[in-house]
């Protein structure tokens, strides 16, 4: 399972973007990276605050060739990046539900995730933002950042590339591939 991977310097958000990429195009499986995003959404109608250098990510797959629910998926995603932040780091990294990663109960990392239907199929998009080298100040809710918590400079882009490898090895498991 390969992501093609869509590279956009700003977008308003990469979920939207996917969903525009989904209905425009014939592609079924693909990747949104952005290094701006003006309107970031989180859960609940919540914004998403995109600080620079950080990472924005949307993937986007056929979902009718899974019989596994949305909640295991969830928790296949929130895996895989738990996965992709203990490959900088030994701390432990918590899970909040549904669907926010945090290192020293300070988030780092949140997914969200949205099922649409476009040209008859059902399709999964799991937006994923992760602090690399910033962090937003949200009044009672730490936060933090991969390069405060290693003490290290990250490259976003070894980051993304970790990440698209982990969604391509794991997920190819999970699907039936036509």
């Amino acid at each position: 399972m390969k992501f093609k991977k869509f590279k956009f310097k700003k977008v308003k958000s990469t979920n939207n973007t996917a969903i525009r990429i989904i209905k425009e195009t014939k592609y079924n499986l693909g990747m949104i990276v952005a290094e701006k995003q003006l309107n970031g959404r989180g859960q609940y109608g919540k914004k998403w605050i995109s600080a620079k250098g950080n990472l924005f990510i949307s993937f986007f797959n056929e979902l009718n060739q899974t019989n596994l629910s949305i909640n295991t998926i969830t928790k296949i995603n929130c895996l895989l990046v738990k996965k992709l932040l203990s490959s900088f780091t030994s701390k432990k990294i918590l899970f909040k539900k549904p669907n926010d990663l945090l290192i020293d109960k300070k988030k780092i990392s949140g997914i969200l995730q949205e099922v649409i239907f476009a040209r008859d199929k059902k399709f999964l998009i799991t937006g994923i933002g992760i602090n690399i080298k910033k962090n937003p100040i949200i009044r009672n809710y730490p936060t933090t950042n991969l390069q405060e918590i290693t003490k290290k400079s990250i490259s976003k882009i070894s980051v993304e590339n970790k990440l698209k490898q982990l969604f391509e090895k794991n997920l190819s498991k999970l699907y039936i591939i036509k």
